[in-house]
C-alpha cells in the first residue's frame, strides 16, 4: 500500500503519532512518504519527554521530504 503523511503542525503530540503510524506502515513493507511543510518544519525543535519526536524520525526508513 501507499501512503502518504503531509504534517504541517509544530504540536509534538501530532508529528510524534503521525510518525509512529509512518514507521509502522515501513516495518508492515508498505510505500511511505512523510512531508513536512509550514510549521511541520520545526519538527527538530518539537521533541519533549513525553513525545520523543526526533526518536521516531531517526526510527524511519522511508522517504522523508521537509
Amino acid at each position: 500500500m501507499k501512503t502518504l503523511f503531509i504534517i504541517n503542525s509544530d504540536d509534538a503530540e501530532a508529528i510524534y503519532n503521525a510518525m509512529r503510524l509512518a514507521n509502522v506502515g515501513v516495518k508492515k513493507g508498505d510505500e511511505v512518504n512523510v512531508f513536512m511543510q509550514g510549521k511541520g518544519v520545526l519538527f527538530e525543535q518539537r521533541s519533549t519527554g513525553e513525545f520523543d519526536v526526533m526518536g521516531q524520525i531517526k526510527q524511519y526508513e522511508g522517504d522523508f521530504h521537509v
